[in-house]
């Protein structure tokens, strides 16, 4: 069997966020969330995978978004570019998915909880060794609770996970293994067969129960992630490499910021016409008018 790579936006979508994945989810959520427990009996997804009417690669990512029992809302994103000012969107979503529940004048009590989930396939943490991270508001000094803990932002950093399949222990060891590693196997391993709601992840998963329509957008969006890839590689080394020359002439100091700003420059050209110019900003950090005038 050849299997999807679950660590694309598109693929994510597919296995945790059909209509027919709720089982899917439920334990993977509760895995990540709750420690294995039971603590989601249902859920609905609220922007169900509709195929192939994803397309496009001008888009950055493909959430999925849960409503469960008990009224907490679940964004879930799996990330695999670190791009600059990724971190305060994670934020910006989840304080946004929370606000938009009111209605003008409604009562603030009716607002329910909502939980940020991303995984990412580079380390946002360097400082803290575990593979994942809660943060929720505390007080700053004495790190107490605040009295509602209703914004809550989960992090799967999966560098960071380096179990083998006989390692695996826990359900979330399993299902950050499948992300992580469902693309290199060719058939499902005994423990991870174990477990129903994986076993159906791994035959959503498989390329042979896809579409020709979905395995063209699923490469669409593979060699998307590649050339961004390659063009921040490119831009890099080229500004690295112009920064030391500059350096040279100028000074160290002059050169290291000059290097700094023809790196983004770079960046930006090989982005041209492959990303929107919203996109080129967001990653490169220079402005609009910056990229508007490349353009």
């Amino acid at each position: 069997m050849i299997f999807i790579n679950p660590k694309t936006d598109f693929a994510f979508k597919k296995i945790f966020g059909s209509e027919q994945s709720k089982e899917i989810l439920i334990s993977f959520l509760n895995a990540l969330l709750y420690g294995g427990r039971s603590i989601i009996e249902d859920l609905e997804i609220i922007n169900p995978y509709l195929a192939p009417k994803i397309q496009g690669i001008k888009d950055t990512y493909l959430d999925v978004k849960a409503r469960l029992t008990a009224n907490t809302t679940v964004i879930i994103e799996m990330q695999v570019l670190n791009l600059e000012g990724f971190e305060k969107r994670i934020l910006y979503n989840a304080a946004k998915a929370y606000s938009i529940q009111l209605e003008p004048g409604e009562d603030y009590t009716l607002l329910s909880p909502v939980i940020a989930l991303t995984i990412t396939d580079f380390e946002m943490f360097q400082d803290l060794p575990q593979v994942t991270s809660n943060f929720v508001l505390k007080e700053k000094n004495v790190l107490t609770d605040y009295p509602i803990n209703d914004l809550e932002l989960v992090f799967v950093e999966l560098p960071k996970f380096t179990k083998t399949l006989e390692d695996l222990e826990s359900l979330a060891d399993k299902w950050i293994y499948f992300i992580k590693s469902a693309r290199q196997l060719e058939t499902i391993p005994e423990i991870m067969a174990q477990v129903p709601e994986i076993r159906r992840a791994f035959e959503v998963a498989n390329q042979a129960n896809m579409t020709r329509e979905e395995l063209e957008v699923l490469e669409q969006r593979e060699i998307y992630i590649h050339d961004q890839r390659n063009a921040i590689r490119l831009g890099l080394r080229q500004g690295i490499e112009q920064g030391i020359e500059v350096g040279r002439e100028q000074g160290i100091e002059v050169g290291r910021e000059q290097g700094i700003q023809e790196s983004k420059i770079e960046i930006a050209r090989q982005m041209l016409g492959v990303l929107d110019e919203e996109t080129i900003s967001r990653i490169t950090g220079l402005s609009l008018e910056e990229v508007r005038r490349l353009m």
